[in-house]
Formats: C-alpha cells, structure tokens, sequence
C-alpha cells in the first residue's frame, strides 16, 4: 500500500556555524536531529488503557512542529498501577498495538517517539488533577469505578483519605520489575525508539527513594544503599530487556520537597549507579511525595531545574535533560551552550505553540526554519517569505 502522508521535513540549511539547539546529538545507535524534548504530558484521555484519535493528535502535532523527540504521556505497567481510569497503559498488545498508530506518524515526522513507564504505587485509584486527585470512593463506584488498593514500600497512605496500600514482599518486588520488563518489549514492539523509567514525582521507584515513604528494616529500606536497591534492580532488569543499541532515560525528581527527605546530594549517588548500569540520560524534575506533582518550594524561575541538571552532569559524569520554564529561544541555547544540560523539554509551551521549534529557529537566525514543518507546510510558507522579500 503506498503511502500517503506528508512528506517529513527535509534537514535544516545551515547559516554558518548551526545553534546548539539545533545540532544532532547521537545517543547510542539514535540520533536527534535537534535538542528539543516535548515532555511527557499526562492528558487523562485513554480508553480502557489505550490510546485514542486525542493521543495521535497531541503528540502528532509536536512532531510535525520540529521537536526531535515525542514523549508520550507516563503509561503504566499494569492495570493497577494507573493514577486514574483514564490513564494510558502497555500491559496488553491491543495497547501497544494501539499505539503503533502514534509512533508510525511521529517516526513519519521525522520525530522519535519515547515511551515513559510509570508504576503509581500508593498513589492509584484517583480521578483527575482538575478534581484534585481526589482518591476514588462509594460514588464513584456506584458511577462504575471502584477504587482499588496500591501497593508501596510501606504502609503509609498518600494523603488523607486515600487507601492504605499494602507494604510490597519480596513476590510484590519481583512482580513490579517483571511488569517493567513485560512493558519494555511491548514498547519496543509499538514502535517506541527512546525508553524512559519514571522514577520521579512520588511515583513507586521515588517511593523506595525517599526516606519519608520508605520505612522498611530489610534489605531495600534504611539508608541509601537500601533505598536505592529496588529501582536499581529495576533498572538492570529492563537495560538487559531493551535494545543496547536504544536509548535510556530515568526521570528523576532530583528533590523530593519534604524535611529530611531526598536531596541533590542524593541524586548525584544515584545517576553514578544509574550511569554504571547504561543508563544514557537523566530526566532532571523535582517533588511529587508530598502536595502537588511537581515541587512547589523550588521558585518557578525560568529553567528552575537547569542547576539540578548542570550539577548532576558535570558531578555524575551522565548526560542531562533539563525540563522546567523553558520558553525562550535563546534561554534554551544558552543552556546548551554553557553546558550545563545536554537536552531541554518543553511541555505547556508546546500546549501553548506547539510550532515552537520552527519559532525558535526562526529567533536563532537559521536560514530556512520553514524546513523543520512538513513539507505541504514548509513549500508554502517559504513561497510566502519569498513574496515578502520580493515586494519590500
């Protein structure tokens, strides 16, 4: 069958040396055309964990606006482990199947689609953010969706009223890296070229992290070595399931927010072992054990998680990605250029331009920036400069 789509946009012409921000990066056997991430961007849209024509268009319009990678939202490795009803999965192949469909138009952009897996642990069974993660209760079983209990390193729930989840034995432990493993192959199979673990934001591998949700005596509890051994495991256990020529990143919050909780000091521990273990990238966030998803006692400055990214990079020896406030073309370059992260990420500025990249190289003084839309775009837009060239 021929196919049909648009075709992707050709390379960008150079005007003399190319911005840092539009300079490939190679990652193992991949390589990024330009620098620019779109995040992960949980929208609360899937059908009995899959996703639908809302997901194709969300993430499809990134890729035809020049981002060199696609993240799609955190999807959860099991059915119990989603934050809502609505969120995303790979833990059937109609899943994954289902999301052949996004990858194939993303890869035919030009872009690279990468999957991030996410286990919700204790904070399952909620409705959406705009109803406050309320944990699920008797009305909303009786609308259909009862809630149903997590699971987490230690019997401590995540807020007030929610369910008590069941502290994870060594058969909890097993299962939750087998799950990893499981949604790994079927994410290579769905067409996902980049990987990435959550393990950030209070979701299950931040759980074991912090000392304020991990309590436990035994071997993955008590100080770091022990906090850290669960996610590790995990870690090992999908780098041997994923392909050694594909990227893998692990999003971490580099604070957890909370009093004597988990620190930079500590993150540095953990992408050495993340980096001994293949690990290409760490995802630079913050907060998320306690209150909102993201930390609120981090100011919300331009790029407030770029001294997160620059320390970890130059102190742990492992290449960042830096996500956080980026809105401005030359903010993300000068990132870039002074080193201090490896990738930037958009999110809501992409919600609110989703042509960002094309704008930004525009800003940066690249010759042709029409070349990074398709071309049933770029031909015409470039015919209209050309007009207005000619007639002023």
């Amino acid at each position: 069958m021929p196919d049909d789509r648009p075709a992707a946009a050709a390379p960008l012409s150079e005007a003399g040396s190319l911005p840092m921000l539009f300079t490939p990066l190679a990652i193992r056997g991949v390589t990024l055309k330009n620098r620019i991430v779109v995040s992960p961007m949980s929208q609360y849209a899937a059908v009995n964990g899959e996703p639908t024509d809302w997901h194709l268009v969300h993430l499809g319009k990134f890729a035809m606006g020049g981002a060199a990678v696609v993240f799609c939202e955190e999807t959860s490795v099991s059915e119990t482990s989603r934050k809502t009803y609505d969120c995303p999965g790979i833990y059937t192949d109609a899943q994954a199947r289902a999301w052949r469909r996004v990858t194939d138009f993303i890869r035919g952009q030009g872009a690279i689609a990468a999957m991030q897996l996410g286990h919700a642990g204790r904070k399952v069974a909620t409705r959406a953010p705009w109803d406050g993660f309320a944990p699920l209760g008797e009305a909303d079983a009786a609308a259909g969706r009862p809630p149903w209990a997590g699971i987490a390193p230690s019997p401590i729930p995540f807020k007030e009223g929610a369910m008590m989840p069941k502290e994870m034995d060594a058969a909890d432990i097993r299962r939750v890296v087998a799950l990893h493993v499981e949604a790994a192959k079927r994410s290579l199979d769905a067409g996902f070229g980049i990987l990435e673990i959550h393990g950030a934001h209070g979701y299950i591998i931040q759980q074991f992290l912090s000392p304020i949700t991990n309590r436990r005596a035994d071997g993955y509890g008590g100080d770091i070595q022990g906090r850290m051994r669960f996610g590790l495991e995990l870690v090992e256990a999908v780098r041997a399931a994923w392909p050694a020529e594909l990227p893998l990143f692990f999003r971490a919050s580099c604070v957890d927010g909370a009093q004597g909780g988990w620190s930079l000091d500590d993150t540095i521990v953990l992408a050495r072992e993340l980096k001994a273990r293949g690990v290409d990238m760490l995802d630079c966030s913050s907060g998320g054990i306690e209150g909102p998803l993201t930390l609120h006692l981090v100011p919300r400055v331009p790029g407030y998680h770029v001294p997160f990214a620059e320390r970890i990079k130059h102190e742990a020896g492992i290449q960042t990605m830096a996500v956080g406030l980026i809105t401005e073309a030359e903010q993300a370059e000068d990132y870039l250029r002074e080193g201090r992260c490896d990738l930037v990420a958009l999110a809501r500025e992409l919600m609110w331009n989703p042509n960002w990249p094309v704008h930004a190289a525009a800003a940066l003084g690249l010759d042709k920036p029409h070349e990074l839309l398709p071309r049933s775009y770029a031909w015409w837009l470039q015919r209209r400069e050309d007009v207005r060239k000619i007639s002023g």
